[in-house]
């Protein structure tokens, strides 16, 4: 059975995302073997990943390597450094800068939970009012997280380097305490 994951800000061949990001990498050869072991160990061939943005900082050909040892089917919503991904992009199921996915699960009410997937943080997005999540990358867990949206950083730095898998979202917004704007009081 396939699975969803979510990641965020690989960064793969960014020399100086070890420093700004405080990576324990000693270099950037390390990094990006490091990242792609993490990925395989968690994705299978089958597996969908949404990456939401900067995956890469490396040449065409560099791109390329990389991009054909990662397991799955990748769907990307663009970030802010995406020239060198989009030198290849047919490895991508899609490419957009905004996404609002729908995910069939029976642990929700229609059995279905959507998901509003971008690069960067909003404090408002569709049917948040409603409970659909947001999951955002770019800020390399810098942004305090917030107990009452039901929104998070899915980035690799937030992550011990790793995608993150759809029931382990479920779990942390399960630890949110979000309560529907429109709940009625003394229930």
């Amino acid at each position: 059975m396939k699975k969803i994951f979510f990641t965020s800000d690989h960064h793969f061949g960014h020399k100086n995302i070890i420093k700004f990001s405080n990576r324990p990498f000693e270099s950037v050869e390390e990094m990006d073997e490091a990242l792609i072991q993490r990925w395989n160990e968690k994705v299978g061939k089958e597996d969908e990943v949404y990456h939401l943005g900067d995956v890469a900082f490396k040449s065409q050909g560099s791109v390329k390597k990389i991009f054909d040892r990662l397991n799955g089917k990748i769907y990307l919503i663009k970030g802010n450094h995406e020239k060198s991904a989009l030198t290849y992009k047919f490895r991508f199921e899609w490419i957009k800068d905004y996404y609002e996915l729908m995910i069939e699960d029976e642990d929700f009410k229609r059995g279905k939970q959507m998901i509003v997937l971008f690069h960067y943080a909003i404090k408002q997005w569709n049917k948040k009012h409603h409970g659909s999540y947001h999951l955002y990358g770019h800020s390399h867990g810098s942004l305090p997280d917030d107990i009452h949206a039901q929104s998070f950083d899915v980035g690799v730095d937030c992550h011990d380097y790793y995608p993150i898998a759809w029931e382990e979202v479920k779990e942390i917004m399960k630890k949110k305490e979000w309560v529907p704007p429109f709940a009625k009081e003394n229930q």
